[in-house]
């Protein structure tokens, strides 16, 4: 399968771009429609995972239009949120204004492979749906652990790999034929929705990223699984 938004090597980064700038008004909507809704039970699930402190510091890697950025400062952490898309951007620093100062994150924009911070700057980071979408996802999760401080957690909420075949096949399915068309309806481009079939077919996964998080030296690397491990939630901890 050909697809424009996916490119090899240094033009994944500007191919990806084009992709979420030119999605980003409709992101939230199609969101919600391909996922039921459930989307936002997989991030209530992330945040949760946290275990997050009141006041403690958190990055949001790839933060979209906002949604984990926000749910983690309402859960008390003080949020910097950065993404590398000023569409993107631009909706999430938008929806921020309806709510208190309190919670709204600072918004940054930033290469997730080239973060503008010191070593040891946050107590969490999280990255959702964005890991995927590097050029080098090992690169990213390095550099997601030496932005952590000792103790802290890397979270990474994506699509999933699931084991069991039958599921497996009729969930690919629906990313292949039936998510595609939602693309074209909204966005008149249905490369711009067969990009998740096309980008986790590469993609390694929970299980390739518990391993390199493992390689890396993240402690207590695992995996949450949710809908039979469709979506799932890599966690590790930098040793302190």
């Amino acid at each position: 399968m050909s697809n424009k938004y996916y490119q090899a090597g240094l033009k994944r980064a500007p191919a990806v771009e084009a992709l979420f700038n030119k999605i980003a008004g409709r992101y939230d909507l199609i969101n919600d429609l391909q996922s039921f809704g459930l989307h936002r039970l997989w991030k209530h699930k992330l945040v949760s995972l946290a275990n997050l402190t009141p006041g403690a510091s958190a990055l949001d890697l790839c933060c979209g239009t906002g949604d984990v950025a926000f749910s983690l400062a309402k859960a008390g952490a003080k949020v910097t949120a950065a993404d590398f898309t000023r569409g993107m951007l631009d909706v999430a620093e938008h929806r921020s204004l309806a709510l208190p100062p309190e919670y709204r994150p600072q918004f940054i924009q930033a290469d997730a492979l080239h973060l503008p911070f010191a070593d040891n700057s946050f107590d969490i980071v999280t990255i959702s749906f964005g890991l995927r979408n590097l050029s080098d996802e090992f690169a990213g999760l390095a550099e997601i652990k030496r932005v952590l401080r000792s103790g802290g957690q890397a979270l990474v909420l994506d699509f999933g790999k699931p084991n069991n075949p039958l599921l497996k096949k009729l969930y690919f399915f629906y990313l292949k034929r039936i998510v595609p068309v939602i693309g074209k309806i909204f966005c008149g481009d249905s490369d711009t929705h067969s990009y998740i079939y096309e980008s986790l077919l590469r993609y390694q996964a929970q299980i390739g990223v518990q391993r390199e998080m493992n390689r890396q030296g993240f402690q207590d690397a695992r995996i949450h699984n949710l809908m039979g491990g469709m979506m799932s939630i890599n966690i590790g901890k930098k040793s302190p």
